[in-house]
């Protein structure tokens, strides 16, 4: 296992580029959100040029040239996609692009958004439908690639156990798992103990992680909550919340998992920049002295 940093968590942080962030706080990796334009951030722009395109021949060569260069490794990719829209085939074509990019670049997981339209409507069994006939016609044109696609427990749908696990069954590939949120099952209102129940369950289809966390006063941590109760309020530094990470990383070891522990602090609207790059050097000494 080894630490890596969400591109915009970097970002949030005041830092200008990647590679001053990461050097600045001692993490040697990064997960890079790839927008509809198949453009990611880059790593120490150069030229002017702060962004890069994933599908282009030059723009492949320009980023793996800035992680050489940094040392700075490309951890994942991530796109925030929508399988149940009326340009689903175009979400499809983006995710068959991001997984070909991922695969010149060395990157062995891309996440996938569980979130889509008419998740609160439709019947558990056709949201998972729709989802895995989408996640296999990727998987199918992608053969081959060596890249894993990990579908976030995210919103609505993705923090629902039943729909995750019902989900992997549908699709039935090795090459599907999660990016296991370790916050978001917190966030979805789930006592604690219940979410460490389904840490137990998930850890062996883990392909990648996000880690946050949450403090909720004590009467409240066994307790489940409405959807998001007061996060804003209640989202923590990673190395303060209620969730043990240290039980997080056993279950993933035992499960087999080396792959990289992304750190993603959304506390930091209740704190100054200099507060914010403290946390994260905090939560990034935590995370070593476990790993």
């Amino acid at each position: 296992m080894y630490l890596s940093i969400r591109d915009d968590i970097v970002f949030v942080a005041g830092y200008q580029t990647i590679a001053e962030g990461c050097a600045d706080l001692g993490i040697p990796a990064v997960e890079l959100g790839v927008q509809k334009d198949d453009t990611v951030p880059a790593i120490a722009p150069k030229d002017g040029k702060d962004r890069l395109n994933v599908s282009d021949p030059a723009g492949i060569a320009e980023l793996k040239r800035q992680s050489e260069a940094t040392g700075i490794r490309i951890a994942a990719l991530l796109m925030a996609n929508n399988f149940n829209i009326e340009t689903r085939q175009e979400e499809i074509d983006w995710a068959v692009r991001v997984v070909e990019a991922c695969s010149q670049l060395g990157v062995q997981a891309l996440r996938i958004d569980a979130i889509m339209h008419g998740e609160r409507d439709l019947p558990l069994p056709e949201r998972q439908r729709i989802t895995a006939t989408a996640i296999r016609e990727v998987l199918d044109r992608t053969e081959g690639s060596g890249v894993d696609l990990g579908i976030e427990n995210h919103g609505f749908q993705g923090n629902d156990p039943e729909f995750l696990s019902g989900l992997l069954e549908l699709v039935g590939s090795p090459r599907l798992g999660l990016t296991l949120d370790s916050g978001n099952f917190y966030w979805r209102g789930w006592p604690l103990s219940r979410v460490y129940e389904i840490f137990r369950e998930f850890a062996p289809h883990v392909k990648h992680t996000h880690i946050k966390n949450i403090k909720y006063p004590e009467a409240m941590r066994d307790t489940e909550r409405e959807i998001g109760y007061e996060y804003d309020r209640y989202v923590s530094p990673i190395h303060e919340g209620d969730i043990d990470h240290k039980l997080y990383i056993r279950l993933l070891k035992e499960a087999g998992y080396e792959r990289d522990i992304c750190l993603e602090d959304e506390s930091f609207g209740k704190y100054t920049i200099e507060e914010r790059r403290e946390n994260l050097r905090q939560a990034a000494n935590f995370f070593r002295a476990v790993i």
